[in-house]
């Protein structure tokens, strides 16, 4: 038996380009079935330093996990896109 509190703690990574999503925020359960229907995470925004807020959750339908491990979650996001992930270093534009 799994506990929401071991799920929040995990690391969401995504498969399809191994990087790192963050962790759960919240779960959505559809409690006529008893089944979760997606989890949330927080989202990540351009805003300065976190101080303004953030960008809209990011929910990842059940069906995208592929695999609940140990430590991580698998989850296979096909249109994800974030932005501190695609921001060039200065080092690459040289």
């Amino acid at each position: 038996m799994l506990k929401i509190s071991e799920l929040r703690m995990r690391e969401v990574i995504n498969v399809i380009d191994g990087k790192r999503m963050g962790e759960i925020k919240d779960i959505e359960i559809d409690l006529e079935r008893g089944r979760v229907r997606s989890i949330i995470l927080p989202g990540t925004g351009g805003k300065v330093f976190r101080l303004l807020g953030r960008g809209e959750d990011i929910v990842i339908p059940w069906e995208n996990i592929v695999k609940l491990g140990v430590d991580v979650i698998l989850v296979e996001m096909q249109n994800f896109t974030d932005p501190k992930h695609d921001k060039k270093e200065y080092n690459d534009q040289i």
